[in-house]
Order: structure tokens, then sequence, then C-alpha cells
């Protein structure tokens, strides 16, 4: 069996890796074409050009590498078209990835897998039946997802979200990060401002007030802050002032397995988070650390997808576990006096968010098949 896979970041690498064992698992025959990064090259891809390329061509960079963007998905389209594969499997970057789905399913009738629902569930409704044109399977990281794609015309099967095979810090990593760091037996706030610069220079003077009024009110309190590669620096400078001196973990400090490690031992350690929206709410879920969740956006921004929301949560804890319990504090709430009192009721009675984190892992697939062999078993299945 033939298959043509293409990811266009990290986040799609480590899919497509895990996706690619399962396949090899379950028909050691495959081969594969296609681009992706070290964690598909490590299943044996040999991409066709650097995955890197693609990483960097967000949203706000399209227009000034448009020409260059089109030239790579002419360019695969035409690979996948003479190659003829059994199928064509893309892994989320829709930018990218639906793109060369339409232009190879206007010349040819090789089936096509999009990996990675688009939120239609959230906004934009419309991106479903648009994508149905080029689309013939989905595979959906959430349980709720499957009919809104199967109402746009296309198969939908979930299978899984990564987050539950990811590995966890366990209560002994939690007590040596405790004791490494000399927090003893301190009440611990873990605070993540986000990856991308925009996010983290927005948050950061609200979690700043935020965590004056946490130690003001706590004086015992700890604060860790993980910092994410691309924002390390930025971390750094903008925490020096906060209350309590807090400790901020920074992955140039120390290799990736190490970073890696401390990260989630922390992650065990915390009594509590403050976080920005996003999969790290799950993160949190995993090792059952209960949570407060902020977020705020540039005004237009705030103005043009409040208007689009079609749900009443953005926490994705809330979301899967079909429940409210998780305090989140979005655009024109993001201020510092409500989310702090949030934050301390959480302390305060952490309890109340332990049910619907369990039902969230639970039905994203914990204890069950891992995602990647579950993935794979749904493509064979509907070839």
């Amino acid at each position: 069996m033939k298959v043509f896979i293409l990811a266009g970041e990290p986040s799609g690498d480590r899919l497509g890796g895990a996706l690619m064992a399962g396949l090899k698992e379950l028909c050691p025959e495959v081969t594969f074409d296609g681009i992706g990064g070290p964690q598909m090259m490590a299943e044996g891809l040999e991409s066709r050009f650097d995955m890197d390329e693609l990483s960097v061509m967000g949203l706000a960079e399209i227009l000034p590498k448009y020409r260059a963007l089109m030239a790579r998905i002419n360019e695969t389209a035409q690979a996948v078209i003479e190659t003829k594969p059994d199928v064509l499997i893309t892994i989320d970057s829709p930018d990218f990835s639906l793109r060369v789905a339409r232009k190879v399913k206007e010349k040819s009738d090789i089936r096509t897998v999009h990996y990675v629902a688009p939120t239609v569930w959230a906004w934009r409704p419309g991106r479903a039946e648009k994508m149905a044109r080029s689309v013939d399977h989905v595979l959906a990281l959430f349980p709720f997802e499957p009919p809104y794609m199967e109402a746009a015309g296309m198969a939908c099967d979930f299978v899984g979200h990564p987050v539950v095979a990811e590995p966890v810090a366990d209560d002994a990593a939690a007590a040596s990060f405790r004791a490494e760091h000399r927090l003893a037996d301190a009440p611990l706030l873990l605070a993540l401002p986000g990856s991308r610069r925009g996010e983290v220079s927005r948050l950061a003077p609200v979690f700043q007030q935020v965590v004056a009024r946490l130690v003001e009110a706590e004086p015992s309190l700890r604060v860790v802050v993980p910092a994410a590669a691309p924002v390390a620096a930025l971390v750094k400078q903008v925490t020096r002032n906060w209350a309590g001196s807090p400790l901020v973990l920074d992955p140039r400090d120390q290799s990736a397995e190490a970073f890696t490690a401390s990260k989630r031992a922390a992650f065990r350690a915390a009594d509590v988070a403050l976080a920005a929206s996003g999969t790290v709410s799950l993160e949190l879920a995993a090792v059952n650390t209960p949570m407060v969740i902020a977020y705020d956006m540039n005004w237009i921004s705030r103005q043009i997808i409040g208007r689009m929301l079609r749900v009443d949560t953005v926490t994705l804890v809330n979301l899967v576990s079909e429940t409210r319990v998780v305090p989140e504090f979005i655009g024109a709430n993001c201020r510092p006096g409500p989310i702090a009192e949030g934050v301390l009721q959480v302390l305060r009675a952490p309890g109340a968010q332990k049910d619907a984190m369990a039902l969230t892992m639970t039905r994203l697939g914990q204890g069950g098949e891992a995602p990647g062999l579950r993935a794979a078993r749904a493509v064979l299945a509907r070839l």
C-alpha cells in the first residue's frame, strides 16, 4: 500500500509519526511519500522538502510568502497525482493541506483523508461544506466532531486525542521538583501565558496583576512559569518584576529532554494553574491539576470572533466533559480582579474540577487504544 502523507508543523508531525507507526503495525508492506518532520522521518518518510518551510507560513505570514506557498502547494499536488498513492493523508495546517487536497481532487480520484477536524462547532461552520469538496474522510480528535463532518458529506471517525498518549509525571517526580526548587509544601501556582509573542505580550500584564493579588492574599504562594522555546526570552523579561519571585523554566538552560521532564513535573506539582486558552487545558487535566483559563486578543479580533462564536465556552475540558466547571475569563472579561478571585476559589476548593477532568480524559481515549493506531485502523477500514 502506498501512502502520501504530509504535515506542516510540529504538532502535525507528532500526529503523523504516530499514524505512520500504526499503519506499519497493521499493514507491514506500507510505503510512505510526502512531507514531514523528525518524527515522521523516524518512521521511514523521506521528506520531499523541509517541513519548516510550511511551519512559518501562519495566517499572519501568508501574504508576504504567498508565491512560495503556492509553489509548494502546486509541487506537492503534482507529486501526489504522478505517484498515484492509495490514499493522500493531510494533517492539520489547512492553509497548505486543504489546498493540496483540492488540487489533487480536481485532477484525480485519489482518496483523501484529513487528520484534525476544523473547529466548525466553535466558529465558521461553512468550512465543513467547503472542505467536503476535496476531502473524503476526516480523523477527529474530539468525540463530538463526527456529526458536524458527516452532515457536510464526509466520513468521519473519532480516533482519540494525542494528549492521552503523552507521558505524564507521577507524584514522585512532582515531589522531586518541589525539593529541587525548595518549594516545600507551599501552595504552587502554574502560570502559562501562552506560546506566541502576541499572547504573552497581551496576557503578561494581566497575569502580573493577578499574581500580585494572589501573593497578597496567600503570602506563601509560589509561582512557576514554564516558558515555551519561541518566547522564552520574552517570558523572562516580562516576569522579572512579578510578585513572589516566580521560577521561570527556561528551555534554553537545559536539554530538550530535561526541560520536558521538568515541565511535566511542574504540571503535576502545581495546586492550581492560570493558563491561556488552548490545548494546555487538556495537558493539565491529564495530571489532574485544576485550572482557571484567561485569554484576550486585539480589539478587532475580539469583535469579529466574538460575533462568530457558536459556543458559550472555549475551554476544552468544559466542552468535552459537557460541564462548565473550569472558570474562564475571555476577552472583555479578562481582568485581574475577577481572575484572581477565580484562582483563589479554585485553590481553596480544588475538588470541583476533578470529575470533569477525569471524564474529559476518558472521553478523549485514555485507557484505550493509542490514537495513532486507532487513526491507522480508521484509515484502513474505509479504504
